[in-house]
């Protein structure tokens, strides 16, 4: 069973920033998890390398435009393997296949009459590279509605696609199949964006230097939007009108700022080609600081590097995941951020860890108890990953660690009523026996959100790394084989002073 995810393409005219890393740690995390299910993964992220944007912030640099496309897509490289990103496919726009599968959708919708050739007249926004409908605009103050910059009025010939075609059938597969948007409080600003009437959208621009060439006797450059929307099918070897087996999408992951590109204009090009629409898109919140957007402007932005150099990858990947419910506003403070490393991480998780093994090494020379297991044990472990998979299904992971979590909190209070360290040889064998399968079967789980803990864990246990990346999440992972010595004990998360 195949499992395709992918990230929007992110644009280079700045940093990788805290949004940037949000959507792509949880791409990653829904790509480990569907992995230890045992499905066939296809995980694709990339950069978004074309329009004026990037030609001027490349001109501020003194470069040329392809060198500025090389150093940035190379800096959101090494941020993703900085945070252990486990993509399948890292794409860049400005890739030969790529231009050759954007020319190849525009030939195939032209000659099916879905690109025509017109005039635009009317507003244009420069930093959002974006025509805007006069109905959208105030003609006494006319400001981008998304941007809120200055727009100016363009008159210029073009090429258009036909949006408007594709307004009814957008309705109408909406109604069928409302959960392709999510999370389900964003399907009402769709339709309703739809039901006010789509008008034709112009993919080409004549000004533009920094583009692919429109396959036409003009040459003019392709909408940014229109190209990078078609990396999703570049990603999967488009070619002579199909996708490969991946095909189509389970989850594309989204920022809310960006839901109408990929909720109206994205599935009337797909259907325009004849291809299945996404499975899911799913328009995540934004991170804010007092409330506010974070901005540079407004001088909250966050630095990611600064907080993974300061906390660990894990400790930044749990807070994004675990902190509010995925689709909603996040608000960030370090206060926030400290309590939830300290109370989850360190005192939770790690102290587990910790005084199990601790016990295992005074009580019994180290060797790793096994073999008993409580049918209440038992059960609450199945009830876990029953109730982990419903909610990584659903792409929710917050409620997904808070119900590992409530596992974690079953074992400590395990260890605190049958006191192990007190009791009866054979009573403690049995208590540390459920500890050390309860681990086992945690670090499993946990393995898609923290990783690299989900490793040292595995050396703790003795479980080699090669043997748990074939290994299929469910209840008999938590069989440790007997007369196995655990490895050298180490603290996983030290806790923060405040």
């Amino acid at each position: 069973m195949k499992f395709y995810v992918t990230t929007p393409i992110y644009y280079i005219n700045d940093q990788p920033h805290i949004g940037h890393c949000y959507t792509t740690i949880a791409a990653d995390c829904l790509s480990r998890y569907h992995r230890i299910t045992g499905k066939d993964v296809f995980f694709l992220t990339g950069t978004d390398e074309h329009g004026e944007k990037i030609a001027q912030a490349a001109e501020k640099k003194g470069m040329t435009v392809q060198q500025f496309s090389d150093q940035m897509s190379e800096i959101f490289k090494k941020m993703w393997e900085k945070l252990g990103i486990s993509y399948s496919r890292f794409i860049r726009t400005t890739e030969v296949q790529h231009q050759n599968t954007v020319r190849q959708v525009f030939k195939k919708l032209m000659e099916n009459g879905d690109i025509y050739q017109g005039e635009y007249s009317g507003y244009y926004c420069i930093p959002c590279e974006f025509f805007i409908p006069k109905t959208k605009i105030d003609p006494s103050k006319p400001v981008c509605p998304d941007c809120g910059r200055e727009v100016k009025i363009l008159k210029e010939k073009s090429y258009f696609f036909r949006l408007s075609k594709y307004e009814k059938s957008l309705l109408s597969y909406l109604e069928k199949k409302p959960e392709m948007i999510q999370p389900p409080f964003r399907l009402e600003e769709v339709t309703n964006f739809i039901s006010q009437g789509l008008t034709d959208l112009s993919i080409t621009r004549q000004h533009t230097v920094w583009g692919i060439e429109s396959p036409t006797e003009e040459k003019y450059s392709i909408y940014v939007w229109f190209d990078a929307l078609l990396n999703y099918l570049t990603g999967v070897d488009y070619a002579d009108g199909k996708p490969n087996k991946y095909w189509p999408p389970d989850v594309q992951l989204i920022g809310k700022d960006i839901l109408r590109f990929h909720s109206i204009i994205w599935p009337a090009i797909l259907m325009a080609l004849g291809l299945e629409l996404p499975e899911k898109i799913f328009a995540h919140g934004w991170w804010t600081v007092g409330s506010e957007k974070m901005s540079k402007s407004k001088g909250n932005v966050i630095n990611p590097i600064e907080l993974i150099d300061r906390f660990g990858v894990d400790g930044f990947r749990y807070f994004l995941l675990r902190e509010v419910p995925f689709g909603l506003d996040g608000e960030y403070s370090e206060e926030k951020f400290i309590k939830r490393y300290n109370s989850d991480l360190a005192n939770d998780l790690g102290n587990l860890v910790n005084r199990t093994i601790n016990l295992v090494e005074k009580l019994f020379n180290g060797i790793l108890p096994s073999g008993f297991i409580s049918s209440d044990i038992e059960t609450a472990i199945d009830s876990t990953i029953k109730n982990v998979d419903h909610y990584m299904t659903n792409v929710s992971f917050s409620e997904a660690l808070t119900e590992i979590w409530k596992l974690v909190g079953e074992f400590n209070k395990l260890l605190d009523k049958e006191k192990p360290w007190t009791a009866p040889i054979d009573s403690a064998k049995n208590t540390l026996s459920q500890c050390i399968a309860g681990i086992s079967i945690i670090s499993f789980l946990v393995y898609p959100f923290i990783p690299e803990t989900s490793k040292k864990i595995w050396k703790i246990l003795n479980i080699e790394e090669s043997v748990a990346n074939k290994i299929i999440l469910n209840k008999d992972v938590m069989k440790i084989p007997e007369g196995t010595k655990a490895g050298k004990r180490e603290i996983l998360f030290t806790r923060i002073k405040i």
